[in-house]
């Protein structure tokens, strides 16, 4: 019986096949646009000729031999198509989906090889961010350190110039005060002594008397102290 349907089953399509290729050249001088009164005709006419295909004489005499009536002979052979169709779609998928299940597989399994390494490589860059952003707090922080310092060095070396400079300057008025001093009272002194030679002449009026006095005395004292020398 499986092979007398499986018969039918390859008869079938040839059947339909040339039923549809008669209406083919029909539907391709229509209009494109198909008022749904036409629709309904072509559906009925494909009806009629599945109906007159299933009860042909072929289907009946095929029933018969295995003692089916025209209506049975005709449901078991839509059956038997469905049955045969679907076997063949299931073998069908049977043999393509483990096929298609391993690739899409193996491309989920590289997918996920992809993002395993793109996650690895986004680790190591963000640690080597994190690395950089370490070492360049703990630079930041040595660079201010060492810019203290060297502003604390730069303040004391300006103190002590600045100290130095002081010091310098306050020799040199104290030498220019020394200078200025000495120089002021050699000049009270000059003027003193001017001033005191001056008033001095003033009051000594020197006579012919007091001449002869002065030279009279001054001629007393050596000879006084040429006999001193004389007695030693």
């Amino acid at each position: 019986m499986p092979a007398v349907f499986l018969l039918g089953f390859l008869f079938a399509p040839v059947r339909h096949g040339k039923a549809q290729d008669a209406g083919a050249p029909s539907a391709g001088t229509d209009r494109p646009a198909v008022s749904e009164t036409q629709s309904s005709e072509k559906n009925q006419q494909e009806e009629d000729e599945n109906d007159k295909y299933l009860h042909s004489a072929t289907v009946r005499a095929l029933g018969a031999k295995v003692g089916l009536n025209a209506e049975q002979a005709a449901t078991a052979f839509t059956v038997a198509n469905f049955v045969v169709l679907a076997a063949l779609v299931g073998w069908f998928l049977a043999k393509t989906l483990p096929k298609t299940f391993r690739n899409r597989s193996t491309l989920i399994q590289k997918q996920l090889v992809d993002a395993r390494t793109a996650t690895e490589d986004a680790n190591a860059r963000l640690n080597s961010v994190e690395a950089r952003l370490s070492k360049l707090d703990s630079q930041i922080a040595a660079m201010r350190s060492q810019a203290e310092k060297d502003s604390a060095l730069d303040e004391q070396r300006i103190a002590a110039s600045v100290e130095e400079e002081k010091q310098k300057i306050l020799a040199a008025a104290e030498q220019e005060i020394t200078a200025a001093t000495a120089l002021a009272q050699r000049q009270i002194q000059q003027y003193a002594a001017e001033l005191a030679i001056e008033q001095a002449a003033r009051k000594l009026v020197v006579t012919a008397e007091t001449d002869r006095l002065l030279i009279q005395s001054f001629a007393q004292r050596l000879t006084g102290d040429d006999s001193k020398k004389g007695q030693n």
